[in-house]
């Protein structure tokens, strides 16, 4: 049974152990010790042990993990054994991006229709692309649990703050502005300008060593 108040760092290394434990599985490995995992992920075996302890006890002394039971547990915890309807708000090249990855579907994430304020203007082979003035009817008879908005700036909270009103609870955000609606609303902000200006700095930090 999962413990409440974990700390937001081991929470972040959740979808790591995960994708590793997938890679394990997907090659026919039964076991895997804390060792090994820590050697693949660039962690300590203290801190996988510590970590997978968070939430019970997967792993036996001197017999490690078994890397299937251990997988589903992860999936388990981080709610990917259900599958999440999403919709795109933003047809542009981020969002346009985001509806051709493939990679969502096998995970579990459905990509079900992009909107935009200029709908003829997106090109999708397999998802409809509808006019972002249908969003509240579309949200009315459709069941959707995700979010994905890849608008400008400018019109990011505004977008989002009509989504969540017409009871949208989670939203992954990729306009370069911070979203917040309480705590009743997951959100998720993605900064692709932070992320780059942090592999700057540890660009500069290792050229100095």
């Amino acid at each position: 049974m999962e413990k409440k108040n974990i700390s937001g760092a081991v929470i972040k290394r959740l979808p790591r152990y995960y994708h590793c434990l997938k890679e394990l599985s997907n090659d026919g490995i039964q076991k895997i010790s804390s060792n090994v995992i820590s050697g693949k992920l660039n962690v300590t075996a203290s801190q996988v042990r510590q970590d997978f302890s968070n939430f019970g006890e997967f792993g036996q002394q001197g017999y490690g993990y078994d890397v299937e039971y251990l997988k589903n547990q992860m999936a388990k915890i981080l709610g990917l054994n259900k599958e999440y309807n999403a919709i795109i708000i933003g047809g542009g090249n981020i969002g346009k991006a985001l509806a051709n990855y493939q990679g969502f579907k096998s995970e579990g994430f459905n990509i079900l229709a992009v909107f935009d304020i200029n709908p003829e203007s997106v090109k999708l082979k397999n998802i409809p692309v509808l006019n972002v003035d249908k969003l509240k009817e579309y949200l009315q008879n459709n069941k959707i649990d995700i979010c994905i908005i890849a608008t400008d700036k400018e019109s990011a909270k505004e977008t989002a703050a009509k989504a969540v009103k017409f009871g949208i609870c989670a939203i992954w955000n990729f306009a370069p502005i911070e979203l917040y609606f309480g705590e009743n609303v997951a959100v998720e902000n993605i900064n692709m300008s932070e992320s780059l200006f942090m592999l700057a700095y540890n660009m500069k930090t290792r050229l100095k060593a």
